[in-house]
């Protein structure tokens, strides 16, 4: 059971910022390839330019005050790709860690990884375990990397965990409730996303935080990842201040008025 809650609060907007804040942003970071080929370069020449868009996302949520920001880095899908293109973006991850683990520490961003790190390399599991070790007392930002991650296996893995429990005899099966499935999440002690935000022009999902994603505002952009930028950015959260969050009820003055 994932039992270790996130302690993190929320910090202010930034300073001229009056629109209504997302606590949690989630990005599907989509379009790499597709970038590098509109312009005759290589499949991996977008994925490095990718991690800078990483780079700009990061930096533009702390200036914000987005309190969570979770990255779909690497999906258990993801493993089907062309071996050398799987390599490679082993490699860009651990350039990043080793390259920006301590400019994110220095900024106050605490790194969170979620999904499996079952047969992984030693030295992939060791650099995440580094980078969360080292940041996790750190309260600005945290950056949740969603790594060998897909909603489905989340989802099973909780559910496998709840039915050993009940079969030794530590639960009660009819105490099974929402809550106690979202306590065995690798986001435990998280709070849901408020906004995905899709870049590519694809309206899908693609296995991303299924459980989290209930409620959450979308907004899916017609630029490639490589493009994504502090404008970009601004723009997702432009359209997600002008929702009307509901969560299923209804406002005071929508019920007076009957719409």
């Amino acid at each position: 059971m994932h039992d270790k809650v996130d302690t993190v609060t929320a910090i202010p907007p930034a300073a001229g910022w009056t629109r209504a804040l997302p606590r949690h942003v989630g990005i599907i970071m989509d379009g790499n390839g597709r970038w590098a080929a509109a312009r005759g370069l290589p499949r991996m020449e977008g994925h490095r330019r990718g991690v800078e868009s990483v780079r700009r996302s990061v930096r533009a949520a702390l200036e914000i005050g987005i309190s969570y920001l979770t990255i779909y880095s690497f999906s258990t899908e993801n493993w089907s790709r062309p071996p050398q293109e799987v390599s490679f973006l082993m490699g860009l991850l651990k350039r990043f860690i080793r390259n920006d683990l301590a400019d994110l520490h220095a900024n106050g961003v605490r790194v969170r990884v979620i999904g499996s790190r079952e047969g992984l390399e030693p030295e992939i599991t060791s650099l995440l375990s580094e980078a969360e070790a080292l940041t996790r007392n750190n309260g600005r930002l945290t950056l949740v990397v969603a790594f060998n991650y897909g909603g489905r296996q989340e989802i099973a893995e909780a559910a496998r965990r709840l039915a050993t429990r009940a079969v030794a005899g530590e639960i009660d099966p009819a105490s099974i409730s929402p809550e106690a499935i979202r306590a065995e999440l690798d986001t435990a002690g998280m709070p849901d996303p408020d906004l995905i935000i899709r870049t590519s022009g694809e309206q899908r999902i693609s296995n991303f935080l299924l459980w989290q994603a209930a409620y959450a505002e979308f907004v899916f952009l017609p630029l490639h990842w490589p493009d994504f930028d502090r404008a970009a950015f601004e723009t997702a959260l432009d359209a997600y201040a002008g929702r009307d969050r509901r969560f299923g009820g209804l406002r005071v003055d929508a019920e007076k008025t009957g719409s």
